[in-house]
């Protein structure tokens, strides 16, 4: 019965990591862009009377640090793989990742 409850503690933790890598940056990416447009002041509704918005900073910094996060999360998930290649492992016991000898 214990093999159960391990299997499913598994189970759970790929599917967090699946969820959080799979869809999480792909969303968060798509974010960044409505952010971008919408610190770009487009229209949401394109009619002959409607005017664009004004620019909003706050949108296009949003959208800048939601690509710096995904960003982030490529060059880790790039740094993990080509650690375990060379005979390292990507360590996150500190504040920033550190490469460690296997």
């Amino acid at each position: 019965m214990h093999n159960l409850g391990f299997a499913l503690d598994g189970a759970w933790q790929v599917l967090i990591a699946g969820l959080a890598l799979g869809a999480g940056l792909p969303i968060l990416f798509a974010l960044g862009i409505r952010s971008l447009a919408w610190g770009a002041g487009a229209a949401t509704v394109t009619t002959p009377t409607s005017a664009p918005a004004g620019r909003r900073p706050l949108g296009t910094a949003l959208g800048y640090a939601l690509f710096a996060v995904v960003i982030i999360g490529v060059l880790l998930g790039l740094t993990f793989i080509v650690s375990s290649g060379f005979g390292y492992k990507l360590d996150f016991s500190h504040i920033y990742p550190t490469l460690v000898a296997k």
